[in-house]
């Protein structure tokens, strides 16, 4: 018989002898012989009962196993309470399961992918912000964050500022003031990054308030949050045109260039490409290796063994124009696109600094470039990526709901 046509009390007393049965399995090495015996006749009695369908054969087995069981194992103390953590313990290690070794969510902090992907953007406002309604709406739809912060006094001058992170998730800035020749200072805690503040709401030390002018007045839009694939580049190599990340591991980034000037020699065994520790003596830049790597998000734009050139605004690859949608639309000059920008006299690396000065990519390397490429920092500045480097490829836009929300193209 199906059973799905069997009667409720049946179903619930073949559960019943199959979780007793499980127990008896997790015991009989603990229970002495009698008690397995009795046990396991219980069970039979509650199997046999099953067979004939007989309710009140099911359910004074059922009775008997229950009282059985209550006498013989141990007691449980707030069983809905651990019931509870062990789920959430569960929940815990699936998340950590597929941030390692499937997606990882990855968040956009500058605006070096311009306008494919936003970095943190700040906007400066004469209104002060809206209603607390329209406020939450902004914060959880577009991911955007209302700063209004004003002078407490006439004569207000900036004395410095400083980055606070409160529990690794928030950012705000600290900004003392000084009130004049009083004596007498403000300190006003500002949500939004400390060069955020610099970069879009002109915060200056060398700038002065008067009683009731906005230091910061405005919204800052959070950077796309991205979910990186960490599977596809184990079942196949990384593509041109693909967006990736990777870490900056033996990268001479420009977060980690000090100047110096006593001269102490860079230790090229700790760049992935030597050439560079010379060229960092050259400028008397420090570059300090042991600082943490960061994750940078780039456009692949070559693969190794890959000629590549600069005519700006295009793009060689191989003596041919890049090809594909991606590196069209950067060449297209439409859309807030630029095209591609030769390497500077500011940049470390000596690449891609005119249109005849081709650069071949050396083998397991991949060339990586912003596609607001006038601002950003990228392989022209630091030199090709190492396979070990890269994390994965960025794959999908999920907050905030915006215009670049779903697959990254």
């Amino acid at each position: 018989m199906f059973s799905f046509f069997q009667p409720k009390h049946v179903k619930h007393g073949q559960q019943f002898a199959k979780d007793a049965r499980k127990i008896l399995d997790y015991k009989r090495d603990l229970w002495d012989e009698p008690m397995v015996a009795e046990f396991e006749g219980e069970i039979k009695k509650l199997e046999e009962g099953c067979k004939e369908q007989d309710a009140k054969k099911i359910d004074d087995a059922a009775q008997a196993l229950n009282i059985m069981c209550a006498a013989n194992l141990p007691k449980v103390d707030d069983p809905a309470w651990r019931e509870n953590c062990e789920v959430f313990l569960v929940a815990i290690v699936v998340a950590l399961a597929v941030r390692t070794f499937f997606l990882q969510p990855f968040t956009i902090p500058t605006g070096s992918m311009q306008p494919t992907l936003n970095g943190i953007l700040g906007h400066q406002t004469t209104e002060p912000p809206p209603n607390g309604a329209v406020r939450l709406w902004d914060t959880l739809i577009h991911g955007r964050s209302w700063v209004n912060t004003v002078a407490q006094d006439d004569d207000e001058t900036i004395l410095g500022s400083q980055e606070v992170s409160w529990l690794y998730v928030f950012t705000y800035t600290k900004v003392e003031t000084s009130v004049g020749n009083t004596g007498r200072s403000h300190t006003y805690w500002i949500h939004a990054p400390q060069r955020t503040l610099i970069e879009y709401f002109g915060l200056s030390s060398v700038r002065s308030f008067k009683r009731g002018e906005p230091i910061a007045r405005g919204y800052v839009d959070t950077g796309d949050h991205v979910f990186v694939d960490k599977m596809s580049y184990q079942f196949r190599p990384p593509q041109r045109g693909d967006v990736f990340v990777f870490n900056t591991q033996h990268l001479p980034t420009i977060d980690r260039r000090h100047s110096q000037y006593s001269f102490e020699p860079n230790d090229p065994t700790q760049f992935d490409w030597p050439l560079l520790a010379s060229l960092a003596d050259q400028w008397h830049t420090h570059v300090d290796m042991e600082a943490p790597s960061q994750f940078y998000i780039k456009r692949l734009a070559a693969l190794p063994g890959d000629e590549i050139r600069i005519d700006s605004p295009r793009l060689f690859v191989n003596g041919k124009l890049a090809e594909g949608r991606p590196f069209e639309r950067v060449m297209s000059l439409q859309n807030g696109y630029e095209g591609y920008g030769f390497g500077t006299s500011g940049f470390l690396s000596p690449i891609l600094r005119a249109s005849d000065d081709p650069f071949v990519l050396p083998p397991k390397h991949y060339l990586a470039l912003g596609d607001n490429s006038y601002h950003s920092s990228d392989s022209r500045d630091w030199g090709p990526v190492p396979q070990q480097n890269i994390m994965g490829r960025g794959m999908f836009v999920y907050w905030p709901f915006g215009p670049h929300w779903g697959f990254i193209r």
